[in-house]
């Protein structure tokens, strides 16, 4: 579908909106702990947390980012495992990963600052342009425009856009750019998130608080809960994955590694894989780990089952308690394997699905103490 090209508003109108926009931030702006003052190593990690994630899931994680790694060189000298450790939880842990490659781009190649250009920004690891006009209008009061979602939202309304916002981003970072305050491009940005946020939400938007109210075109035609238009999406395909509990005779536990890139790259989990079709979930785990670690199992009682979705998929994990047979385990197609005790595994960065089978099999070594 084509749409109308967005004729961009006059300036004595974006003057207004600029004017109207900021007042209302001034007195209904969000507190928010980044905002407390222009340090730019804490607002890149705000923006790439904010990636994709709510601010109240998180302002936790960024307090206690800043409490392990409160400097870049502290991020830039800490090892992988131990950032993903802190980001674990928060989902789409390429971020951290990109985190941690970027601290250390930035003590290598640029004196250990972040830097102020955006196309040099851009270079680095995990930043887009949205996060880039994040940082360096929000770190440096620089006039860069952003376009999260929040954004896309509040614009579409405004110009009452005919098509979902996907099929017009180019017009979208245009209005972006012609609507920014370029004297007060960190309040401006950072207005427009918050305006997005708490009065232009998704489902019933406070249009009567709103400061663009008169101007919005999708309030004036009374189309608002309309737009930002949709579009068709395919249902998520839907896995089902056989996990292995696998125990030694000591009590340890079998954990592997996944590979650095790649879906939950660097984080370790319980080994397993994809019930193939006709394929019993004994079978399935007894072949996987034939295949993931070269060890003969036994497969015996089933532990759990737990649903988990992802961006582009659902999966439901099939848990059972395994014995090791025979072999000595290999990382065939994993970067590492460890046994573990259940007192050690808090130690490792899990899936956040994986966190539930831990409490699963601490409950039942509760049980059986009990007994």
């Amino acid at each position: 579908m084509r749409h109308k090209r967005i004729e961009p508003p006059v300036p004595e109108e974006i003057a207004q909106l600029q004017k109207s926009l900021r007042s209302w931030y001034k007195a209904q702006g969000r507190s928010l702990p980044w905002r407390e003052d222009q340090d730019s190593y804490k607002i890149w990690i705000s923006e790439i947390m904010l990636q994709q994630t709510q601010v109240k899931t998180v302002i936790p994680y960024y307090q206690r980012w800043l409490d392990k790694f409160p400097t870049l060189p502290d991020l830039a000298a800490a090892d992988l495992q131990t950032v993903l450790k802190a980001w674990e939880g928060l989902g789409y842990y390429a971020r951290g990963r990109n985190l941690h490659k970027a601290a250390r781009q930035i003590i290598a190649q640029h004196n250990g600052e972040i830097p102020r250009n955006l196309e040099t920004l851009l270079t680095l690891p995990g930043i887009g342009r949205t996060t880039a006009g994040g940082i360096l209008s929000a770190a440096f009061n620089l006039p860069v425009s952003i376009l999260d979602g929040n954004v896309k939202r509040v614009l579409a309304r405004l110009v009452a856009l005919d098509v979902p916002p996907a099929k017009a981003i180019s017009d979208l970072w245009n209005l972006s750019d012609v609507l920014l305050d370029t004297k007060h491009p960190r309040d401006f940005n950072q207005a427009l998130m918050d305006l997005g946020a708490t009065l232009c939400t998704p489902k019933k938007p406070a249009c009567l608080l709103c400061p663009w109210q008169t101007h919005c075109q999708a309030y004036n035609k009374g189309i608002q809960a309309q737009i930002p238009m949709k579009e068709q999406s395919a249902p998520l395909p839907h896995k089902q994955i056989g996990v292995a509990v696998i125990q030694n005779p000591q009590g340890q536990i079998l954990i592997d590694r996944r590979p650095e890139n790649g879906l939950l790259g660097g984080l370790w989990e319980f080994p397993g894989g994809k019930i193939e079709a006709g394929e019993t979930i004994p079978d399935c785990i007894k072949r996987e780990i034939k295949e993931e670690l070269g060890i003969d199992i036994e497969v015996g009682e089933h532990l759990m089952s737990l649903e988990h979705a992802y961006t582009h998929f659902r999966v439901t994990l099939h848990v059972h308690y395994c014995c090791h047979i025979g072999g000595e385990p290999q990382a065939i197609e994993c970067q590492e394997i460890r046994w573990v005790t259940l007192e050690e595994i808090d130690e490792f960065p899990f899936p956040k699905a994986n966190s539930q089978i831990i409490a699963a099999l601490r409950e039942n070594e509760l049980k059986k103490r009990k007994l």
